[in-house]
């Protein structure tokens, strides 16, 4: 019965991903290549990729404070973030990626930092949802001792 209402309350969760527009269909595609031999793909992606943004995102984040930074440099580390985002189906994160290169491409540097700002927020919403998520799948999966 308690096996029951966990799947229930991942599933609750992982819907609400979608109903919030936070994930988009690339992460159902990241889930269709789980499998028996490699449950925890999607796990495993999403560590890769919180690791490599949250590079990304200090590198921007410090490069916006510093005048040295060319626009067309800049426009390269979200674009990478952006790649990122993307192919994992971060939809909120990508949204505001898109957002910030356009305030960017104006050379609007205050409209920038902003964005960056609403990147950062996002990206942190987004692993705070999904590590519950994980630990629940992953606690889940473990064969209960009788």
């Amino acid at each position: 019965m308690e096996s029951k209402h966990v799947h229930q309350q991942i599933a609750a969760m992982r819907q609400s991903f979608f109903d919030e527009e936070v994930l988009d269909e690339f992460f159902s595609q990241l889930e269709q290549l789980e499998d028996q031999n490699n449950p925890n793909f999607v796990e495993e992606v999403f560590t890769m990729y919180f690791r490599d943004s949250t590079t990304l995102l200090e590198t921007v984040e410090q490069a916006v404070k510093t005048i040295s930074i060319t626009l067309a440099k800049m426009d390269k580390i979200l674009h990478q973030l952006k790649g990122s985002s993307a192919s994992v189906g971060a939809k909120k994160v990508l949204n505001e990626i898109n957002k910030t290169r356009q305030v960017l491409e104006k050379g609007n540097l205050e409209g920038t930092k902003a964005g960056i700002w609403e990147m950062r927020k996002e990206y942190e919403s987004l692993k705070a949802k999904l590590e519950p998520y994980f630990q629940l799948k992953q606690a889940n999966s473990v064969p209960q001792e009788k």
